[in-house]
């Protein structure tokens, strides 16, 4: 019994089988991506490396694109935000599906607000800058994490020694003040705070960095905190140097900048002496064979660090996300932006410029996708940033950088790697927390204190009772030199002897002399700044330890009417 079809059904099967198998199955021979950075820095002359390692390892990969070759056209930026627009504009012709960089925060909000006009995903993996967020710039991932992240770390590490105020030095641009700006805030959950800052030009010259410095030497604060661009100079601390600033008494702790410079650069033992006792941050890059390989590639050109690590997982990550969108069908095509197409330009021919039309598209399928790169997973939270990565704490000594502990969200610091310990959610305790040992300026291994009492500052006003009953706790005597004595007095005088620095004071003395003084109204002026302590034979009582902090009880009257 044969089977019988229509031949006008089995037309319009043909028909649609012959439109739709082909929509399916085109694949582009070329895709293009597009890079826009600053060649010559620290940063980016790794980063063109490993950038150009990862289109090629892309391409050897037949599992990844298949026969399709990614190909990437590279421009200059400058760390200028005109020639980073410009170098955009040059990248667009060439019908790019995405784009990769820039390296500077500045750069990266101008062409973060072009990605949003013309609608094409920006990827960087360098520009930190915490307020370039998602919902200004729906366009712009970023494959390394913010400073907002990395300033979390830093504020454990200072809360972890107990220090509660900094000094914060930092360079007056985006990258610089949005960084200060998340330290400021972390430093608030922590009740700590930054007492000063010192911002300084990206063009600073020697002179104004050693007055902004000498300033700050005159307040109380000893942490400093450091937040710049990568400096292959290292000025500041040469400059901390000649002020005798690199001394025991004093703390430095820098963000990553540190370390991406060290690991770019081949230090002399004269600059390493320079900056004994410096503590920094490093992106914490997980072992690996291909890691191995790709830094052997990085360091044989003359630079290695971990952004360009970010940078080779980047290409990887985009090429997921095309993929992902060529196995759904999706054709790559372009076409010209009205908003371009009758612009008039002499040398950047705007209106030759053609958009990837499903460039929305390619953005939803980067936010999906969910592997591990060489500088560790690669997968985008709510912020459309990449999952925060671990930190080392580094420590600069006479011959050497050295490790000295691990820090990621979840479990604290540790001596142990974090990827080869089991990390549980931290609570507010730290004692199970710990690092190794810690070199600090000036070569000692103990705590420095973080803070002396500041060359500007006034004596302390101490107020004290001038009693009429009891002289014996305290009291001022009537005759010719009002000295203040008593048991309270002396046993101030021996604690001071405790205090390693000296501690100027004044005794001003409350009352007539006629009838004991108002207790109560003495503390309220505490409270209100009046004076800054008070020394006598205060009775402790709930109501005034809201008010002040009280010394431990040295005296106990027992049972009194």
């Amino acid at each position: 019994m044969g089977l019988s079809i229509d031949p006008s059904v089995a037309i319009m099967a043909l028909i649609v089988a012959i439109l739709v198998v082909p929509m399916g199955c085109q694949r582009p021979k070329v895709v293009n991506l597009g890079a826009v950075f600053t060649f010559d820095s620290v940063i980016g002359r790794a980063a063109k490396v490993a950038l150009e390692e990862a289109v090629s390892d892309v391409n050897a990969d037949r599992s990844v694109l298949k026969e399709t070759e990614l190909r990437l056209f590279m421009e200059g930026s400058s760390c200028n935000v005109f020639h980073g627009s410009f170098g955009a504009f040059k990248v667009l012709e060439k019908e790019v599906v995405a784009m990769i960089g820039p390296l500077s925060s500045s750069i990266a909000h101008t062409l973060s607000d072009i990605a949003k006009g013309l609608q094409f995903p920006l990827v960087s993996f360098a520009a930190t800058d915490p307020t370039l967020s998602a919902l200004q710039f729906p366009f712009f991932l970023r494959t390394t994490p913010d400073d907002a992240h990395q300033m979390s770390a830093l504020v454990d590490f200072i809360t972890f020694h107990g220090w509660k105020e900094v000094i914060s030095v930092y360079s007056d641009d985006e990258l610089g003040r949005n960084g200060v700006s998340a330290l400021d805030d972390e430093l608030y959950k922590k009740r700590s705070r930054i007492s000063h800052k010192v911002p300084l030009s990206v063009h600073s010259d020697e002179g104004s960095v050693t007055d902004a410095l000498k300033k700050s030497k005159s307040l109380g604060p000893r942490v400093y905190v450091l937040h710049f661009g990568p400096d292959p100079l290292l000025r500041i601390f040469r400059i901390a140097q000649k002020l005798q600033m690199m001394t025991r008494e004093y703390v430095w702790i820098a963000t990553d900048w540190l370390s991406v410079t060290l690991d770019s650069s081949l230090s002399d033992n004269g600059t390493l002496k320079r900056l004994e006792g410096v503590v920094g941050l490093r992106q914490h890059i997980p072992q690996s064979v291909k890691m191995h390989q790709l830094t052997h590639k990085l360091k044989s050109n003359g630079s290695m660090n971990a952004y360009a690590l970010h940078a080779y997982d980047t290409v990887w990550m985009i090429a997921y996300g095309i993929e992902k969108m060529l196995n759904e069908g999706i054709n790559i095509t372009f076409s010209y932006s009205e908003k371009l197409i009758h612009a008039e330009g002499t040398k950047l021919h705007l209106e030759r410029v053609k958009i990837f039309n499903s460039g929305r598209v390619l953005l939803e399928k980067l936010l999906q996708v969910n592997f591990t790169g060489i500088a560790g997973h690669v997968r985008f939270g709510s912020g459309r940033n990449v999952i925060g990565c671990d930190y080392e704490i580094i420590n600069v000594g006479k011959t050497g950088v050295n490790t000295v502990g691990f820090w990621s969200r979840n479990g604290g610091f540790s001596v142990v790697p974090p990827d080869s310990r089991h990390t549980h959610k931290k609570t507010g305790f730290v004692s199970d927390e710990k690092l190794g040992n810690i070199t600090w300026p000036g070569g000692g291994r103990e705590k420095p204190r973080g803070w002396v009492i500041a060359d500007s500052a006034s004596p302390l006003k101490i107020v004290v009772p001038n009693r009429v009953s009891f002289v014996e706790f305290v009291t001022e005597e009537n005759n010719s030199s009002h000295q203040i004595k008593g048991l309270c007095i002396d046993i101030f005088k021996e604690a001071l002897k405790f205090v390693p620095y000296s501690v100027p004071y004044i005794f001003e003395s409350f009352g007539d002399g006629h009838s004991s003084p108002n207790y109560k109204h003495i503390i309220q002026m505490v409270t209100d700044g009046v004076y800054d302590a008070a020394v006598g034979d205060f009775l402790i009582v709930p109501t005034r330890s809201k008010l002040v902090d009280f010394s431990q009880p040295y005296t106990s009257t027992g049972l009194v009417v």
